[in-house]
């Protein structure tokens, strides 16, 4: 029988070829010792026999072919052709148990978070992100068979279909998704292992917010902003928002609810000498061992003092067009830096 899944530690970078680059990145980071929320990885080849079972692989060939690069409204009827067709066709038996398998041992129906890893995504030539889609606070084997083919159904967005066509790769259109033990987050962020918009390699450019990053993500807060000397330790840049929405986990378990912030946190800084300093040297360690400047999502988790609340989300490279040029940032990336995002939050459970 054919194993779709992999845990997480097991894998490394050579392995997002199958996975793709978000759950491999993760194995990679696991393997050089940074902390990293426990869980497990499903391969492309899930999505392959989904969609060679369900017999969905001539729709959406059918869809594509009457979206030609450039056409905004073909590519917006290709992926309403697609979602139509995959929304509710049933995953294969053997990736069903696969799933419930890998899902019951991580412990007793806990949250996770079920995110899109698209192959060729976060790589040095192209990044996806923004263009697929997350799912947070999944409980259950039957929400997160359902997350798992919405994460496959967000490969043809018309944002995604019309990227690709942009690209003119003629790359395998596949996706890999990764599912991961829930954090209850503090704090949340991002942050650069070099100034992002000058590209000053010796800065740590750092975003944070309350809770967990859905409200920045939305649009509905901006997050505070520092700017911090990898070599001094020296804070360069502080911009302290005024913080006014967060998102915590829902008290009924499955889910997320919006909450306003209390006044007296609502203006200070969710960041504090302790947390910069650990933020920047996690992110000096992880451009160490990818070779390259990153764009890391974090969190530090509720409940536990540091190192042990810092917890690493995501890792990708900052992409260049040419040595000298500043680097080439992900759309995620340019909107934090900006202060505001356009993208859509990710969904909830």
């Amino acid at each position: 029988m054919a194993a779709y899944t992999r845990p997480l530690a097991e894998l490394r970078r050579s392995d997002a070829v199958e996975f793709g680059g978000k759950s491999a990145n993760l194995g990679d980071l696991l393997a050089a010792g940074i902390p990293v929320p426990t869980g497990f990885a499903v391969g492309a080849g899930a999505f392959r026999a989904f969609v060679e079972e369900t017999g969905l692989d001539g729709t959406i060939a059918s869809a594509l072919s009457r979206a030609p690069k450039g056409d905004v409204e073909a590519a917006s009827a290709a992926s309403k052709a697609i979602d139509e067709a995959m929304r509710f066709a049933p995953l294969p038996d053997a990736l069903r148990d696969e799933l419930a398998r890998n899902y019951e041992a991580l412990g007793e129906a806990p949250p996770v978070a079920v995110r899109s890893s698209a192959l060729g995504e976060d790589s040095h030539d192209a990044t996806f992100a923004g263009q697929q889609e997350s799912f947070l606070w999944i409980r259950g084997v039957e929400q997160l068979c359902d997350a798992v083919r919405d994460c496959w159904v967000s490969l043809y967005t018309p944002r995604a279909i019309s990227y690709r066509a942009e690209l003119g790769s003629g790359a395998e259109e596949a996706m890999g998704v990764t599912v991961q033990e829930m954090v209850d987050a503090e704090v949340s962020g991002v942050m650069f292992s070099c100034n992002p918009v000058s590209g000053d390699p010796s800065m740590v450019a750092i975003n944070a917010s309350w809770g967990l990053g859905i409200a920045v993500v939305g649009g509905e807060t901006t997050p505070d902003d520092f700017l911090v000397s990898k070599v001094t330790g020296e804070v360069v840049r502080q911009t302290v928002s005024a913080k006014e929405i967060e998102y915590v986990p829902d008290p009924a378990g499955r889910g997320t609810v919006r909450r306003e912030v209390e006044a007296r946190r609502c203006e200070q800084a969710c960041l504090d000498e302790e947390g910069l300093a650990a933020l920047v040297e996690a992110a000096g360690r992880i451009e160490r061992h990818f070779g390259s400047h990153q764009d890391i999502e974090w969190a530090l988790a509720r409940g536990r003092s540091l190192p042990e609340s810092l917890l690493v989300l995501q890792s990708r490279p900052v992409t260049t067009l040419k040595p000298k040029d500043p680097p080439k940032l992900s759309e995620s990336a340019i909107s934090l830096v900006m202060g505001t995002f356009g993208a859509p939050p990710p969904k909830e459970g």
